[in-house]
This record gives C-alpha cells, structure tokens and sequence, in this order.
C-alpha cells in the first residue's frame, strides 16, 4: 500500500483571505460580529420575533444572521444590531503592509 504525503499549511488567519476572497478582511469582520450576535440572542434566550421586537431588525435578518447569509449586511448594520441587543463593539484596528502589494511604484 503506497502512503501519500500531505503538506500541511499554515492558513492566513482569515479562512476568506485563504479563500481568495476580494473583500477577506470586511467578511471575516462581519463573521466575527454575527457571531457575536448569536451569542447575545442566545444568551438572552431570545426567538427571532423576540430579537426582532428588541431591536426593529426584521426576524428573517435574525435567521439570515445565523445561516451566516451575510451579503445584505453592512458592518455598520451589524455593529448597530449589537448595540440594540445591549453590547458595545470595541474595535482595535492594525494596518500592515498586504504581502501581495507591489514594492515599486508603477506609470
């Protein structure tokens, strides 16, 4: 029996990023807060009409935030869900150089 070798490799940190994803950085942001915001309404035990009373987001955005259907949603929507189910988003940003970026200035 011939064994096969399997290179393993370090991923980014970001699954979308390792995706190839255009936009890795703003899905992985918006994953991370959806996540967050099954938390709160699991934690306070909440149905997707109670979610929606507390916080006027239509019950269907709820089920769509936990099918992580997150295309119609804006980080700013997501962050302002947060704020109505009663958490505060803190936000610490780092800017690095894209290893993908051009050294040399092109015409």
């Amino acid at each position: 029996m011939k064994t096969e070798k399997l290179e393993v490799v370090r991923g980014s940190g970001n699954v979308f990023r390792d995706l190839g994803h255009k936009n890795a950085d703003a899905e992985r942001f918006k994953a991370i807060l959806a996540a967050e915001i099954i938390k709160a309404v699991d934690r306070d035990h909440l149905t997707v009409r109670a979610a929606h009373k507390r916080t006027g987001i239509a019950a269907a955005d709820f089920s769509r935030i936990r099918n992580a259907d997150l295309d119609r949603f804006t980080v700013d929507r997501l962050m302002s869900v947060l704020n109505r189910l009663g958490s505060r988003v803190e936000v610490k940003v780092r800017v690095r150089r894209s290893e993908t970026a051009g050294h040399e200035a092109r015409a």
